[in-house]
């Protein structure tokens, strides 16, 4: 194995975590131990990075799309789906956030570990700058997703929404009651620096 591939361990499952990928972290792995999914479910993972939630979706759900804006993520992951052997249940995409799901795909579950970090730039050419920027807000992706996600879900369906503290959860809550939904926070870890990891459920 490459001395530039990481391993990440969670419960029973193991992660080649490539180079120019997302590492899963505490945000990763606060959303692993509360990702909530009913048996049957249609799983959406939105920035899939190395393909963690996904793949513990995958347990119950009946199928599970990856997305992700990163090339190297999206491969990654699909790796990651066969060594864990959940591949047959798992559908890689590689876009811009809902760009690459058709106008008329539904849900039952939609899970998103936001870039949420308030950057001005991320760094010029890197994929993995994709995964944490946020814009100078670090609501730059959060409100296109917010915008977008609850045309892709479906009647009785849920979101997941794991963001921090330092780019406005309210507002994130606020956003999802203006699309119609219901939205709590479900889980909390704290960091240092006065900062929160929030993990935001929102449904009909």
């Amino acid at each position: 194995m490459s001395s530039r591939i990481k391993r990440v361990f969670f419960a029973d499952y193991i992660f080649h975590v490539w180079e120019n990928v997302y590492e899963p972290a505490e945000d990763s792995l606060l959303f692993a131990e509360n990702l909530a999914v009913r048996e049957g479910e249609s799983v959406l993972d939105m920035g899939t990075g190395c393909g963690i939630l996904g793949i513990v979706a995958s347990e119950k759900a009946a199928e599970v799309v990856a997305v992700d804006i990163n090339p190297y993520a999206v491969r990654c992951a699909k790796d990651n789906a066969k060594l864990n052997r959940v591949a047959d249940k798992m559908f890689f995409v590689q876009g811009d956030l809902f760009t690459p799901i058709r106008t008329e795909e539904k849900f039952d579950l939609i899970l998103f570990n936001a870039p949420y970090l308030p950057v001005e730039h991320k760094e010029d050419g890197s994929w993995l700058g994709c995964a944490w920027a946020g814009g100078a807000s670090g609501r730059q992706v959060i409100d296109r997703f917010i915008y977008e996600a609850p045309k892709h879900l479906e009647q009785a369906g849920r979101i997941f929404l794991m963001q921090s503290t330092l780019s406005g959860v309210n507002e994130t809550l606020k956003g999802f009651v203006e699309g119609g939904l219901k939205a709590n926070i479900v889980a909390e870890r704290d960091l240092p620096f006065f900062e929160t990891m929030t993990l935001v459920e929102a449904k009909r």
